[in-house]
């Protein structure tokens, strides 16, 4: 067997990422070891890794085989086709991963499909269920370009939403309509009306400020990123007057207490094998690039998701 790889930091590379020679896994009781195959690119982490110390390993998503079952007799078998994610470090060759944050692939889902799924097909459905029945509600998804915003509006749609997507530019409108939007929105403001039972929101800044005021009455705006600006003012005013509102800080690794991953990832999964959801793979590389794809993730230049594969 060859030394272990993983993504590590270095300040001194491009991108600040680079592959270097790391420990094998030494996994516990109800943890198998994976033998990664794909991994795909969230902005959480590769922001982490722009101020990360050297040495610190990046990565949440990741798809492969099952190398060593684990002890506990919990989770897949050896050879089984996974997707999984951990808190950090899931981009190496190989990972001990918990059993509760693993799900056995279905034969028609590729691994790179897999992988875009862990963190942005869990935080959209997650997410999407703050607002309870979406039957005929009206949903909003700003950043509907992103690969949260791309499964959200998705999503939404699979449960009988009536879906508006937000997009930063006239240019991106085709595609969101072809994604599903009832709607497409264009700018960075949100108007008061129409108004929303849900709004899924990873703007941030003029985008979420305005957004509150395009709440129903007893309406759930969830906030889990801010692509455009962190620090955000609004009107309370007309927060208030909807009344019985809320605002849902989200962050995906606090949310799977109440479900393990593995059950989420297994339904996004059984989606895409019946064609009912569609992961939108827009960069697919070796991993050796991922300097370079990490850049160009920072700076917006593709939609959806990035995809690294491991030789």
């Amino acid at each position: 067997m060859s030394a272990n790889r993983a993504v590590v930091v270095d300040p001194e590379a491009p991108g600040r990422l680079v592959v270097r020679a790391v420990a094998e896994p030494v996994p516990d009781r109800g943890e198998a070891v994976v033998r990664v195959r794909a991994i795909s690119l969230n902005r959480g982490e590769v922001r982490r890794a722009s101020m990360a110390v050297a040495g610190w390993r990046p990565g949440w998503d990741l798809a492969g085989e099952v190398e060593r079952a684990a002890a506990d007799g919990s989770g897949p078998r050896v050879g089984a086709r996974v997707v999984g994610l951990l808190p950090e470090g899931a981009w190496a060759e190989r990972v001990a991963v918990p059993t509760h944050t693993l799900a056995e692939l279905p034969d028609k889902v590729t691994l790179s499909e897999a992988a875009t799924l862990p963190v942005a097909g869990l935080t959209a459905l997650h997410a999407l269920a703050k607002g309870g029945s979406l039957l005929a509600r009206r949903v909003l998804v700003t950043g509907a370009t992103g690969g949260v915003g791309d499964f959200a509006v998705q999503l939404a749609r699979l449960a009988g939403a009536h879906v508006t997507a937000s997009a930063r530019r006239a240019d991106q409108v085709p595609a969101l309509r072809q994604l599903g939007a009832d709607e497409v929105v264009v700018g960075d403001e949100i108007s008061p009306t129409p108004k929303y039972d849900l709004v899924i929101e990873s703007v941030g800044g003029r985008t979420l400020g305005t957004a509150l005021a395009a709440l129903e009455r007893g309406g759930v705006c969830v906030t889990f990123g801010v692509s455009a600006a962190a620090e955000v003012t609004f009107d309370a005013r007309q927060f208030f007057v909807a009344g019985r509102t809320t605002l849902y800080g989200f962050y995906i690794f606090t949310e799977l207490g109440s479900e393990p991953a593995s059950v989420g990832l297994r339904r996004l999964a059984d989606l895409v094998e019946a064609g009912r959801l569609a992961p939108h793979i827009s960069l697919e590389r070796p991993w050796g690039e991922v300097g370079q794809v990490a850049q160009q993730l920072l700076a917006r230049r593709f939609p959806g998701k990035a995809v690294l594969t491991l030789d």
